[in-house]
């Protein structure tokens, strides 16, 4: 089976001057269709570089990443722009939703992008608010939502146009214990109803427990791989 992520060798070098600066020293990760995993490392590890990689919101320095099935490492900044709004959603720590438009508009935001017609995107982004228990908050904007409120409307975002992954960078970061858990389970629920594939960036224990894979970063360095059951590599 072809993974949805393959990557091969990634790195990645930042040039302060003449001198090179090696966040990432040479990754090659394989991710299936509708795996749960987790990214693990301490600050500096070159957990956010990858992540943003991942997201095609940076290219490597060199090295392969295939996802679904095309290359993206090589690809310019508006191919890369058009390969994040069909094969990937975010889910940000500090929820990122427009303040002025409704929980309804948020979630169909990406579909605008994608040149849906407003009927259709309208009727799309209401199934999805429904499947994460928001049709009734559907005309709130997010200062009349709960913080838990804000994290389920960007998930919806997340998954409105049914992505290949989903990015989740400290996604319970900001919220109590209770809600934490709440928008855990959702998560859960949602990655088995749409099939895709979650990768948390975290420090949240709860979230590495309920990973089936675990990925340790150290130094820009894959230092350990977790298989769900006890199993390391």
């Amino acid at each position: 089976m072809q993974p949805v992520i393959h990557l091969k060798d990634i790195k990645k070098s930042y040039f302060m001057g003449k001198q090179e600066l090696q966040v990432l020293k040479g990754i090659s990760i394989d991710i299936q269709k509708n795996e749960y995993v987790a990214l693990m490392g301490p600050s500096g590890s070159g957990k956010s570089t990858l992540m943003n990689i991942l997201g095609c919101l940076d290219s490597p320095t060199s090295g392969t990443y295939i996802l679904n099935g095309n290359d993206v490492s090589t690809m310019l900044d508006n191919d890369l722009a058009e390969i994040r709004n069909k094969e990937i959603g975010f889910v940000f720590q500090q929820f990122n939703l427009l303040p002025r438009l409704t929980a309804l508009e948020n979630v169909a935001l990406p579909l605008v992008y994608a040149g849906i017609s407003r009927k259709l995107r309208t009727e799309m982004a209401r199934e999805v608010l429904h499947k994460v228990d928001l049709t009734d908050r559907s005309h709130h904007k997010p200062n009349e939502l709960s913080g838990g409120q804000c994290q389920r409307v960007a998930i919806a975002r997340a998954l409105v146009n049914n992505p290949s992954i989903i990015l989740a960078d400290e996604p319970t970061a900001n919220l109590d214990h209770k809600t934490a858990y709440m928008v855990l389970e959702l998560m859960k629920k949602m990655k088995d109803e749409f099939k895709t594939t979650f990768i948390f960036s975290t420090h949240d224990q709860k979230i590495v427990s309920e990973a089936e894979i675990i990925y340790t970063l150290e130094d820009g360095q894959l230092t350990g791989r977790e298989v769900k059951g006890g199993v390391h590599e």
